[in-house]
């Protein structure tokens, strides 16, 4: 196999349009790796190239996405034919296709190979990687089907404007495991691509309503807007027809050459264009012709070789073409070598297949007692994985010129501040401009952490001659071994006092120097990223870009830092090459910009005009929290640094500190987490650290249950309190109810609405406020690496509308929400949560938040006012609200679905009148924040309060023999089971639950014991879910007081959930005994 060096990969990257970008799986990529010469193709499948971390190797998954460039050559006929004839530096496949019309022309092609994990506790890493890609390799197992996580990334490919090449691998397993025939093999597949389909179905349907909507919007607002000019009726014809999208590219389907059919392990895979092509010369057709008929519905009449179609097949039991010609094919060869069924291979019926092919197989293969080394043989030099695979990568997955086109005008309008980007940094995007004249504009979609030995600049090259200061420091320390060596066998030899005495004597400070260890190797921090636009150099000067970089105010902050670029780096898989400069379309790694960069960011030689690429879409957002501290207190600024290096380098970790101190990691699972302390042990701190138990977030809310204590004040209806300052100058009645459902599932869906609504309504208050308290910032503005914001974001009028609607059906109680909208004064927690504050004051004590600012009344509060009016505490009001919402009463979690009634704000007349308003207001502002905070507390408790607990969507396919053991370990962990269905063609049952985020450390661990590895489940962040339990309920009926007894012997489960937070917190625990058994000192252990 010839070796590719790095200078012919370097050379490559000057030609765009023969460059290309995607990402895989492991296995697969393997036999990509060996077309390269890098790994031995006997070790394809088997070595896992890419994936250089030892937890790797040992659990067989990838855990960080790899990037590797790959070298491809092909020949190109010289004739109108649409499909030439192929080569790869592995194996040609021109000799099977007769003579060519003219010399074929040999085209070299560079591809840049990402290997993304596929456990759904990395998906973060294939979310990083799409960015950086124009195409995708979408692997489906042929037996499991479509499973949450191929639609995840299916979802992924959609979001980023990929174009997706999907490959059934895995096919083996129909044979050797399934023991189904070519017909029924086919069966299976039909039905497997028609899944995969109608997953990229639903998400074009859900995108063509999202427009279509958008559009008839556009219209009505068209259309009022004239008919108010005109004061006339306008047809509404007059806004155009909508444009239907054709959607019939977007579906896989082999006869479009974006379907691979493989078995990664045993190294084969084929394509329909590639076997149109062996069978064109054979059955006299034309390869397109071929190429539509070998899938699908078509069948192959035995005497004269004409194509039927379904409809004229008149009672004959005929197998369809891709059955006969292809299936059938591959089938006899593992009926040859391994033997199928039947268990024993034939020895003829293999030397007929590879006389019939023109095979040639190795005299000591075709000798071996191995059956599986001569089905990969067979295989290897008849249809190998790497041609399939490498030449559907070049014909359908576009170059970097043809995908930016068509990508970047989609990413760019969704960018923050579109609207004020510069033409010139457009054209250079849009339009591909690789001189160094125009600007450059890269992508850094994470930050890789490697160690300082494995930087190119530090590795000594082989075959180069070592400097003298190099050899001294050898030597130096081979005698350091040599001396330590002879020591450890003095020592062994003398067993009395006096040698060791005389060994202790032997030693001087000498020997002391050349026992010191190597120094720590250290690690540097590595962009990961794609350039765009012009070309980069070592020693450019260029801007990173933050994650909120909007073109509209470039200098805001935080202010962009100009850095230096270090070095650029050609990313090859376990290894670096070094780079002078980079063109556009390029995937490398580039130094110099450790510490400007948090986890993304965008670069550029200029901020006016420039744009922000940064914010990927999460697939898996941070749920599991744990506090971690060192076991040697010393190491803790040691474990702090390291920390930090972690979440540089991980694109989903998050690091944070509580307000009791704890440092806090907050990671996608529980395989996550042992991932990122493996790394800090071992890597980052490189120090002993303990994790604590897991953080487990929850939500507090409040429902109307039929069994519920009295109010604690009778003359009041239920949730209405009434409020007195210390100082008894301020008296606030309120009153707290439960939000209808509907209107908590609309308030956090519209989240980010609700945010824009607030930013632009805090933009038009720049300098009004009065109050200390509202310069507070509690608007949670997203996270820095958050997803682009969503065009299609409601406005005001139209997010009035739909809340309108949303409340008119919760049919209970419809009087008492009626004309709420316009009385909503805040929401919350972070002023964005699903919790209203409405203010149902006379006198209109908060303003509005959802109708527009009158100018006259904002003059009127800018002036000076002679007293207190219930508008001065309008601030204050509004964060009591925030606070009480964003630490419930139950155990200091976020609250939601809960409204808030301000009915009444009084202010008695102080008795002191020496102070001034702005002074009485200043003494009031804290007693005030605290009386309304206790107020919605007490009120909240006056109802049946809820825990909502965090959930996840489990997913787990096993088989019947292990099902009843999978039904236990969900039941036992409290799990719920959703749906149970058995897939077609197969033993194995596809079983959706839903489990506590609180009870899911250790699951997968135990269904694997429990099941002998025979079932493993998916586990997806779901959401939160309500426990249908007080956690203060205790029983007080005779009938449960006879059944439970006074001490409840029935376990309140929401209690024990609730009890374990305020724990954690350091919070007050009712009913906890502290001391048992006071009279008598008693010892644990015994």
């Amino acid at each position: 196999m010839p070796v590719v060096n790095a200078e012919k990969l370097i050379t490559l990257q000057r030609n765009p349009d023969n460059i290309r970008n995607d990402h895989g799986k492991t296995s697969l990529t393997d036999a990509l790796i060996a077309t390269n010469g890098i790994i031995s193709p006997k070790l394809a499948g088997k070595i896992r190239y890419l994936d250089s971390r030892p937890d790797e190797q040992l659990r067989g998954i990838t855990m960080e996405s790899s990037a590797i460039s790959l070298f491809f050559s092909m020949l190109r006929r010289a004739s109108p034919s649409p499909s030439p004839s192929l080569s790869s530096s592995s194996r040609s496949l021109s000799t099977l296709e007769g003579p060519t019309l003219a010399a074929p022309v040999q085209k070299d092609f560079l591809i840049n190979l990402i290997d993304s994990p596929g456990h759904i506790d990395f998906s973060s890493e294939v979310s990083t990687a799409s960015r950086l890609c124009d195409g995708a390799l979408v692997l489906v197992d042929a037996v499991e089907g479509v499973c949450s996580q191929t639609v995840t990334v299916l979802r992924q490919t959609w979001v980023e404007r990929l174009k997706p090449l999907l490959v059934i691998n895995k096919i083996d397993r129909l044979i050797s495991e399934l023991k189904m025939s070519s017909s029924e093999a086919y069966v299976h597949l039909s039905k497997l691509l028609e899944q995969v389909n109608a997953v990229i179905g639903g998400f074009f349907q859900g995108e063509r309503m999202e427009e279509d909507l958008a559009w008839r919007e556009k219209v009505e607002e068209r259309v009022a807007k004239r008919a108010e000019r005109e004061k006339g009726e306008v047809d509404e014809g007059d806004g155009g027809q909508f444009e239907e999208k054709d959607d019939e590219d977007l579906y896989f389907a082999p006869e479009k050459n974006n379907v691979v059919f493989s078995s990664a392990v045993d190294g084969w895979a084929f394509t329909v264009r590639q076997f149109a092509g062996l069978y064109e010369r054979k059955l006299g057709m034309k390869r397109a012709v071929l190429e539509k008929v070998l899938w699908g519905d078509f069948y192959l009449e035995p005497k004269t070789t004409r194509v039927l179609g379904a409809k004229h097949l008149k009672g004959r039991a005929l197998k369809p073409m891709f059955v006969q010609l292809v299936l059938d094919n591959v089938w006899a060869v593992y009926e040859a070598t391994t033997g199928g069924s039947k268990g024993r291979g034939d020895p003829t019926m293999v030397e007929k297949i590879t006389q019939s092919l023109s095979l040639t197989i190795p005299p000591h293969i075709l000798r071996s007692r191995d059956p599986r080394a001569l089905l990969i043989a067979v295989f290897s030099a008849w249809l190998p994985l790497s041609t399939a695979v490498l030449v559907s990568v070049v014909e359908y997955l576009p170059s970097p010129p043809a995908a930016q086109f068509s990508r970047l005008p989609v990413l760019l309008d969704a960018s923050p501040g579109s609207g004020q980007i510069s033409q010139t940094i457009r054209d250079a995007m849009v339009n591909f401009r690789t001189s160094k004249n125009y600007p450059v504009i890269a992508y850094i979609s994470k930050m890789v952490a490697v160690r300082s030995s494995e930087l190119p600049q530090n590795k000594r090259k082989e075959g180069a001659t070592l400097t003298a200061d190099e050899a001294r420091d050898l030597a130096r320390r081979k005698r350091a071994e040599i001396t330590q060596a002879n020591r450890l066998t003095a020592e062994s030899e003398t067993n009395d006092i006096k040698g060791v005495a005389e060994a202790l004597d032997g030693t001087n400070l000498e020997d002391d120097e050349l026992q010191e260890q190597v120094p720590e190797d250290p690690e540097h921090l590595i962009g990961f990223a794609r350039l765009y636009s012009g070309t980069l150099s070592v020693g450019d000067s260029v801007y990173v870009l933050p994650p909120k970089f909007t073109p509209a105010t470039p200098h805001a902050a935080p202010k962009p830092q100009q850095v230096v670029v270090t070095g650029l780096y050609l990313m090859m898989g376990r290894g670096l090459e070094s780079l002078v400069s980079v063109p556009a379309g390029c995937v490398f790694g580039i130094a110099g910009l450790e510490g400007h960069i948090l986890k993304s960011g965008t670069l550029s030689s200029q901020l006016e005009g420039s744009v922000s690429l940064a914010g990927v879409s999460m697939g898996a957002q941070p749920i599991v929290r744990v506090a971690l501290e060192p076991i040697n207190p010393s190491d803790l600024d040691q474990m702090i640094n390291g920390m930090r290096l972690l979440e540089q380098s991980d694109p989903c970790a998050q690091y944070e500190v509580l307000e009791s101190g704890e440092h806090v990691i907050l990671t996608a699972g529980e395989l996550h987490l042992e991932r990122c302390l493996k790394d800090l042990r071992e890597r980052f701190a490189r120090c002993e650290i303990q994790a604590g138990e897991p953080i487990v977030p929850y939500r507090e809310s409040i429902i109307s249950a039929a069994e519920m204590a009295a109010p604690r004040e009778k003359e009041l209806p239920r949730g209405t309190v009434v409020g007195v300052t210390t100082s008894k100058q301020l008296t606030v009645r309120l009153k707290v109810r439960p939000l209808p459902t509907e209107v908590t599932e609309f308030l956090e869906k519209n989240v980010d609405a609700i945010r824009k609504l607030y930013a632009e309504r805090k933009a038009r208050d720049e300098g009004r406020q009065t109050s200390g308290i509202a310069d507070m910032e509690l608007a949670d503005h997203g996270d820095p690496d958050q997803a682009f914001p969503k065009t299609n974001l409601l406005s005001l009028a139209k997010f009035r509308t739909k809340l309108n609607d949303t409340f008119a059906q919760a049919t209970p109680h419809s009087d008492i929400w009626a004309n709420v909208v316009e009385e909503i004064a805040a929401f919350g927690p972070r002023r964005v949560g699903p919790n209203l504050l409405i203010d149902k004051t006379r006198s209109g004590a908060c303003q509005k938040f959802l109708q527009e600012i009158d100018d006259s009344h904002l003059k009127e509060d800018d002036a000076a006012p002679s007293s207190l009016s219930p508008r001065n505490f309008s601030d204050n009001i509004s964060y009591a609200f925030q606070l009480a919402t964003a630490q419930g009463p139950l155990c200091h979690e976020p609250v939601q679905g809960v409204a808030v009634f301000l009915e009444d704000v009084t202010i008695a007349a102080p008795s002191d009148e020496t102070h001034t308003t702005n002074e009485q207001l200043g003494r009031l502002t804290g007693e005030t924040i605290k009386t309304v905070r206790d107020s919605i507390r007490q009120g909240f408790l006056d109802w049946s309060p809820r825990l909502l607990l965090a959930m996840y969507s489990c997913e787990i396919q096993a088989s019947t023999e292990v099902l009843g053991r999978v039904y236990a370990v969900i039941t036992r962990r409290r799990g719920r089971i959703v749906s149970e269905s058995l897939k077609e063609g197969t033993p194995f049952f596809t079983v959706l639950s839903v489990l506590p985020v609180a009870e899911s450390f250790g699951f997968s661990d135990e269904i694997r014991k429990r099941t002998s590895g025979a079932a493993s489940p998916q586990l997806v962040f779901h959401g939160f879910e309500m426990l249908d339990e007080d956690p203060f309920w205790v029983p007080f009926t005779e009938d449960e007081l006879e059944d439970l007894g006074e001490l409840a012997d029935r376990e309140n489960v929401a209690k024990r959930y609730m009890d374990g937070v305020r724990v954690r917190k350091g919070l007050a625990v009712r009913g906890r005994k502290l001391v048992r058994d006071a009279e008598k000192q008693k010892t644990l252990k015994r």
